[in-house]
């Protein structure tokens, strides 16, 4: 490798031109001064290109979401504004790190984001972690689904190499905005030794999630995202990066088409009827998810739905309202998980509703379809 001056380098060679080089004829200042000048300006760039080979490469995907947006003085609401170099302005002390190479997908609020183009974030992020030099993904997102993209990316990457997702709770053109702090700790955790293997993980308010366990808990809180019963996995701190412990529920899943079978959820509550699952059904459902009640109970007129869906070839995971726990095969009332299990349904664990259809959606598109395939992937 080629042994690249230190930048301190330029200075001490301009130095060295002055004093060794007097100008005896004023005629000659004008062309010395920009001898030398010309001179600094290669060290100083040879010496800037040696410090950004000694950095780990990290790329950042922006996709939108709050952190892309400024408040749009004509509607005073928040809108998509500003791009990833636009971010990175916002965070300079992140050379410290990495050199950090930015591509912008889209720009868009993560309300629309869909499996369409979670399939292309996918590509984009696995043809990244490909290339040798790069240490790690970021990806910028809106906070709305940002659980949602992370759980798809942890399935569906392929790589030891940390994925790290942020957003930001307030926009740009809030004095407080959360966004470049959340950008630096993200960059910080991707050049992590400690972050290989780790998962896709989200990181916001110095706290890092797993994928499978976090949620979204608070509508405008920076301290939103949490795991429930398992807590985050580590912390970032000024001087370190702090892991409490790993995640060990993982499963890879092939990526085999950009787009993916149609999976709907249906609430059930109190009074709930079997209606909007048979029109879900009726409508080309391909797989139902229920969100259930306590261990994945519902009434006898959901029940009855339900039965009817899997009897016509269209698998049924149940889940539950309940933030925390697993579904269980326990109760024997019509309805009852017991009962579900026995009409052919597949417990959903302790994935929420919204995780457990990416999951369904991606073992249907890899022709996984039967009651014992389906649970032995939910039971992993």
């Amino acid at each position: 490798m080629h042994a690249y001056p230190k930048p301190e380098t330029a200075i001490e060679h301009v130095r060295a031109e002055l004093v060794q080089c007097p100008v005896t004829d004023r005629s000659e200042l004008p062309m010395r001064l920009k001898h030398i000048l010309l001179t600094a300006l290669l060290v100083w760039n040879l010496a800037t290109a040696a410090v950004a080979q000694d950095k780990p490469v990290v790329v950042l995907l922006a996709t939108g979401g709050t952190i892309a947006m400024k408040i749009d003085p004509e509607k005073n609401a928040p809108v998509p504004a500003i791009s990833g170099e636009d971010l990175m302005a916002t965070v300079p002390a992140v050379a410290k790190y990495a050199t950090v190479e930015v591509k912008n997908l889209s720009n868009v609020p993560s309300a629309y984001m869909d499996p369409v183009r979670w399939a292309a974030l996918t590509k984009e992020v696995t043809a990244s972690l490909a290339r040798s030099e790069v240490a790690g993904v970021v990806v910028s997102h809106g906070t709305d689904t940002l659980e949602e993209t992370a759980y798809w990316l942890d399935l569906t990457v392929d790589s030891d190499k940390p994925v790290v997702l942020i957003g930001a709770q307030r926009n740009a053109s809030e004095s407080d905005f959360d966004g470049p702090r959340n950008l630096t700790n993200a960059v910080r955790i991707a050049v992590d030794p400690q972050s290989r293997g780790k998962g896709v993980v989200l990181a916001m308010n110095g706290q890092i999630n797993a994928a499978r366990s976090v949620t979204k808990t608070h509508t405008a809180s920076v301290e939103t995202f949490k795991s429930g019963e398992f807590g985050f996995l580590g912390e970032v701190y000024g001087d370190r990066i702090v892991y409490s412990r790993s995640p060990l529920r993982r499963q890879h899943v092939q990526l085999r088409a950009d787009r993916m079978p149609r999976v709907d959820i249906i609430a059930t509550y109190g009074g709930a009827d079997g209606d909007l699952l048979k029109a879900a059904v009726d409508h080309g459902a391909k797989g139902i998810v229920v969100q259930g009640l306590g261990m994945g109970n519902v009434n006898p007129s959901v029940y009855a739905a339900i039965k009817d869906a899997i009897g016509r070839g269209v698998p049924v995971v149940i889940t539950s309202r309940v933030p925390n726990g697993r579904v269980l095969p326990n109760y024997g009332f019509e309805g009852g998980g017991q009962t579900l299990a026995a009409a052919g349904a597949v417990m959903g664990d302790d994935l929420s509703p919204q995780k457990a259809r990416i999951l369904l959606m991606l073992l249907l598109s890899n022709g996984l379809g039967s009651q014992e395939a389906l649970q032995r992937a939910f039971d992993r």
